[in-house]
């Protein structure tokens, strides 16, 4: 049997103190190992001067790297990043929709080279206010229609992670695990933590300083998605747990807590 891990975290930007959190997620990443990571709330440099977040996370740990803006301002991109142990062989991103929304979202496809055959892989960051759920499920679905474009049913199962700023029980999450339709369409995608995962999933908590000043309630709000098993056993969570919870060097790595998975790739 073949396995893969799998990482996503939102890594805040540039906001607190940078250089010791970035010390911190690269200890993770060593402690951790993943095969796959996903990262949101990268920046880039667009033509200014700013840090090139994804590749000094990356630096000297093995990794390909794959980034996708959702906006840019003042010479630097705001987006997504895949870093992977396995070849890239391409990737591509998509705006979400915004609706009356203020922000701009995007996901960002890569699909990666392993020894198992090319596994479709995607990571995403939905609207973050409360009350636009109303955006969430449209940037949701158009996310499974992208999907269903790049990876198609009978291919192996994506996997699809990311900052998604909704707890389980939100219509968008529901969706992402064919417990509900939304206008007419409906998907499936195994919540790896929801089913394998262990503790209580928590990835937004007041026990993270950068996170309690903000006053909102812990809950459960990044994921990692898979669209399996299928008929081959390819893509069935086997583990999952809460990642970057804990300070490394007297800092937290991040606002966000992030969630490890390991996905069965072959029998």
């Amino acid at each position: 049997m073949r396995t893969v891990r799998v990482v996503t975290l939102n890594i805040w930007n540039q906001s607190g103190p940078w250089v010791q959190r970035l010390n911190a997620i690269r200890a993770g990443l060593t402690e951790l190992a993943p095969d796959i990571v996903g990262l949101q709330e990268v920046l880039r440099p667009s033509g200014g001067e700013a840090p090139d977040q994804s590749r000094q996370i990356a630096e000297g740990l093995g990794y390909h790297v794959a980034y996708g803006a959702a906006f840019e301002t003042g010479g630097i991109a705001f987006g997504n990043a895949a870093l992977s142990k396995f070849p890239i062989r391409r990737s591509e991103v998509f705006p979400l929709p915004k609706m009356d929304a203020d922000e701009s979202r995007c996901l960002l496809f890569t699909e990666l080279e392993t020894p198992v055959g090319p596994i479709p892989f995607f990571v995403t960051h939905l609207n973050w206010r409360f009350h636009e759920g109303y955006v969430r499920e449209t940037q949701v679905k158009a996310i499974a229609e992208h999907v269903k474009a790049l990876a198609p049913i009978h291919e192996f199962p994506p996997i699809i992670v990311g900052d998604f700023n909704a707890t389980p029980e939100a219509d968008e999450i529901r969706f992402m695990k064919g417990l509900c339709s939304l206008a007419g369409k409906s998907v499936y995608f195994a919540d790896t933590f929801g089913i394998v995962g262990r503790g209580d999933g928590t990835t937004f908590s007041r026990h993270n300083p950068f996170a309690s000043d903000l006053r909102e309630p812990d809950r459960r709000i990044d994921y990692i998605f898979v669209r399996g098993p299928d008929a081959r056993g390819r893509g069935e969570p086997l583990d999952a747990h809460v990642c970057f919870d804990r300070p490394i060097g007297g800092v937290y790595p991040s606002d966000h807590f992030g969630v490890s998975a390991t996905i069965r790739v072959e029998v």
